[in-house]
Order: C-alpha cells, then sequence, then structure tokens
C-alpha cells in the first residue's frame, strides 16, 4: 500500500496499481448545508488529475436562488394576496395566467403594510394607526376612568362637574345687542328665534330693559311692528322675562316718556295701548293701573294711563283690545283693504286733502296693492256724475305720482283692470266709453300714465246710419 499526501485536508489511498480512489473532505462554511459538493469525486482517468466538473456552476445557481429568495421575501408584505411563488429553477413567477396586476405610486404612498420584510401582511396596528386617526373602525370609546395610582391624580376630579359659563353682558354693549335682535324680528316677526337669541345671553339684572328698548323702537315704527312688539312680549313672558319684569319695564316707560314724546309727539297715547294690550294679554296684573291713581305728577303719564284705562273699560268702534293695532299689512283680508280704499275716496272727495289721503294709504302698508286703489278711483270717476270727481281724483293720482307712493307698475296694472272691465261697467254706465278715453287723455296729459297706455285704450264700436243723401249707408264709428 502506498500512501500520497497532497494537501492536508485531502488523503489518498491505493486500493490496486490500476485505480486510485479519493476521499475528499470539504470543510466550506455553508456549502455542506446546501449540498453542493459530493463526499467521493473520482478525478484520475488513465493517471491524469481531472477537477471537479459541477463546482463552479452549483454555487452560480445556489447564489442566484438565495438571490430571488430574498427578493421576494422583501416584496411579500406589499404583494402580498397577488400569488408570487419561486419556481424550482429560482425564477418568479406571478399569477396563475402570469400576468401581472398595474400598480400606482399612490397606492404605494397611502399603504399602511409594514415594510420591515416581516409579519403577514396585514395593516400596521389593526388600521388604526397613521396621522390623523383615532382607533381601528367600529371602535367605541367609553369614559376613562381615573387612575388613582397615576402621580398627577387629584380627589377634586371625581366630584367636578363641568358646564359652561356666559359671561354677564355689560350694561355699555346691552343696547348694541338687542336693537339688531329686535330689529331682524321685525322682518321675519319669529318669536321663536328672538327667545332663543335672547336665551343664550347672560342678561342678568338687564332683562327688564328688553321690554322697553322693544317698545321704544316700536314708537317710532308702523302699526304693524307695533303689533309684532305686543306679540314678542307675550311669547316673551314666563319663558325669559318674568311677570315682575314686565311691570319694571312699563315703569320705566313711565318715567322717561317726557324724553320719549320729544321725539314721537303721540307716545303717551301709544304707550297707553300697550299697558292696555299688555293686560289684555295677561302679562300685567289688573291691579297695575290701580297703583298709580293719586300718584303721577307727569301729565304724559297720567294721559297714558288715562288711555290704557279707557281701552278696558270700552270698545273702540267694535274692535277689541286685542285688536288696537290693526291687522298688519298684507295680514288683513281683500275685501277689508278695498272697503278702506273706497272709505278713504269718499272723504277725499268730501275734504280734498292730498296729505291726509296720502298718509291714510301709506298706514295701509300694502304698497303691492295699490293697484286696486287706482282701479277704484278711476271707477269712481266713471260712476261720477259731472267734472268735479274727476279733476279731485286727476289731482289725487298725480299727487300720489310725484310723492312715489304708487309706483309706475301699480299704476299701469289699475289702468289695465280698468280696460279688462269696461265691457261689464258699461252696461250700468253707458257712458263709460267715453268718459273713459276723456279720463285716460287728461291722465296722459299730465304726465302719470305713458302714450304706449294710453293707446291700449279700448274704444266702443257701433254701426248707425248717416243722412239719407248717403243712400242709406252705415259706417263704423267710436265715441
Amino acid at each position: 500500500m502506498l500512501l500520497l499526501c497532497i494537501s492536508p485536508s485531502l488523503a489518498l489511498v491505493a486500493k490496486s496499481s490500476n485505480k486510485l480512489t479519493i476521499e475528499a473532505s470539504l470543510n466550506l462554511s455553508g456549502d455542506e448545508e446546501n449540498g453542493i459538493y459530493t463526499n467521493n469525486i473520482k478525478n484520475e482517468i488513465n493517471g491524469n488529475w481531472i477537477s471537479a466538473p459541477t463546482s463552479s456552476s452549483s454555487i452560480h445557481e445556489a447564489r442566484l436562488k438565495a438571490k430571488a429568495k430574498r427578493r421576494l421575501r422583501k416584496t411579500s408584505s406589499r404583494d402580498s394576496g397577488r400569488g408570487d411563488s419561486l419556481s424550482d429553477n429560482g425564477d418568479v413567477s406571478r399569477g396563475t395566467n402570469g400576468t401581472v396586476p398595474p400598480t400606482s405610486p399612490k397606492s404605494k404612498l397611502l399603504d399602511r403594510k409594514s415594510r420591515a420584510g416581516k409579519g403577514r401582511g396585514l395593516p400596521k396596528k389593526g388600521g388604526a394607526g397613521g396621522k390623523g386617526v383615532w382607533g381601528p373602525p367600529g371602535e367605541v370609546y367609553d369614559l376613562e376612568e381615573v387612575d388613582v395610582k397615576d402621580p398627577n391624580y387629584d380627589e377634586a376630579q371625581e366630584s367636578c362637574v363641568y358646564a359652561t359659563v356666559v359671561p354677564p353682558l355689560e350694561e355699555g354693549d346691552f343696547e348694541k345687542t338687542i336693537t339688531p335682535i329686535v330689529q331682524e324680528y321685525f322682518e321675519h316677526g319669529d318669536t321663536n328665534e328672538v327667545a332663543e337669541l335672547l336665551a343664550e345671553l347672560n342678561l342678568g339684572s338687564m332683562s327688564s330693559g328688553v321690554p322697553v328698548l322693544a317698545v321704544s323702537l316700536a314708537l317710532e315704527a308702523k302699526a304693524s311692528h307695533r303689533e309684532l312688539t305686543s306679540r314678542l312680549l307675550t311669547y316673551l313672558c314666563g319663558r325669559v322675562l318674568s311677570h315682575k319684569d314686565v311691570e319694571s319695564s312699563f315703569d320705566k316707560l313711565l318715567r322717561e316718556l317726557p324724553d320719549l314724546v320729544l321725539d314721537t309727539p303721540g307716545a303717551a297715547q301709544l304707550v297707553g295701548q300697550f299697558i292696555a294690550r299688555a293686560v289684555r294679554d295677561k302679562i300685567l296684573s289688573k291691579s297695575y293701573l290701580d297703583g298709580y291713581k293719586g300718584r303721577v305728577d307727569c301729565v304724559h303719564a297720567r294721559a297714558a294711563l288715562d288711555r290704557a284705562a279707557v281701552l278696558l273699560k270700552m270698545r273702540m268702534d267694535g274692535l277689541r283690545v286685542d285688536k288696537v293695532w290693526g291687522a298688519g299689512g298684507g295680514q288683513r283680508p281683500v275685501t277689508q283693504l278695498v272697503k278702506e280704499m273706497t272709505l278713504l275716496l269718499k272723504e277725499y272727495i268730501l275734504s280734498g286733502d292730498n296729505q291726509e289721503a296720502e298718509r291714510c294709504l301709506r298706514e295701509l302698508e300694502v304698497p303691492h296693492f295699490h293697484h286696486e286703489f287706482v282701479y277704484e278711483a278711476v271707477v269712481m270717476v266713471l260712476e261720477s256724475k259731472g267734472e268735479k270727481t274727476l279733476k279731485m281724483v286727476l289731482q289725487l293720482l298725480k299727487f300720489l305720482w310725484v310723492s312715489s307712493v304708487i309706483t309706475v307698475d301699480q299704476m299701469r296694472r289699475g289702468y289695465e283692470r280698468v280696460y279688462m272691465d269696461i265691457a261689464e261697467i258699461n252696461i250700468d254706465v253707458p257712458r263709460a266709453y267715453f268718459i273713459l278715453e276723456h279720463f285716460v287723455d287728461k291722465s296722459f296729459s299730465a304726465g302719470f300714465i305713458c302714450e304706449n297706455l294710453r293707446d291700449l285704450c279700448p274704444s266702443r264700436g257701433r254701426k248707425r246710419f248717416v243722412s239719407e243723401g248717403d243712400g242709406g249707408r252705415f259706417k263704423l264709428e267710436s265715441y
């Protein structure tokens, strides 16, 4: 037996004269585990040394497989669910059909999956992580219990009550705050909205100033606004105001009457009507007037109390105390408005006072219904006898036109209504067509109707025979 030593790690043993067997043991870290090299290699053929033919290619293939596995592991969290797999030869195959689903950069930016190459590809914190997220979907938050062992724990925390505190309204800001609320109420008429706005304010001892300010503003406004003010005081009493606040407010109004009369000459009478209405609505006691008997020195306050006492003892032309302000503008029935306009015209024919007629028409507060006034005025001219009524109505309409009480549209609509009804009017007034043409020409000459409106005036055509010299012919002619 012959022993030949080539290297410290290689042992050659000769078993026969024509054949050598080499037993090799390669101590390479990591290669034995991967099974890259075999233990028995025959490297001599016919006495020539031959190196292992598969060593370098096996190492290269192992490196490619390891690299592919690392790449697949890194993208497993982002591409989970896409069906990625590693084939036997190290190629990565995706999907069942070999197609790659499209991806977008935006989806990667908004993706909350882990990028660390670990986990199962699920969102971080169960989808509850990220900016502006308070927890996973569907989570219900309960009241947090106080930790007794917390170093910042305070026993007073358990008995602490939290409430919204509204600072009291300062006296200098009272009028600036309440005045816009009352003025807006005159526009919309919603008492509930005013009550809600006042409830949000901390009025304190100044709550009695609300009726004083509301009545002061109503004295300078229209009758419809005074009616709204009386309704507002009735609604607020018991909700925002107490009966004592209402009595204090009227006491203050009686004391301030000398100053109110300077701005509103009829303030004493109007305050008396407010007092009577308040007693009727049961926000003032019936003994309120009795408390002032023999104790009033101011002339204006005495006049206001006398006015209230008279209204409570008697009726005004059949009207009740709750109708002391009348019905505001559009709230009146149409038949009542027509009657009042007819009475206004009759009184004007008797007095001839243009300014008084203008004032009465303004007090009706129905500017959208002035065409009815024009209609009734023209019909009165058609039904009248003589030139006096025609001249006075013509003068009144011109005066109201110049003062802008009656607008162009209302004047036009009034004349057009007469044009439409002239056929029926002519049944009762045979000369209606002739009088209407004459009045329309006068109106156009006065300048308060246009030429187009004058040309629209209808004329009645009739057949009449002419003289015998015409051969018995007849012709069409109008009045």
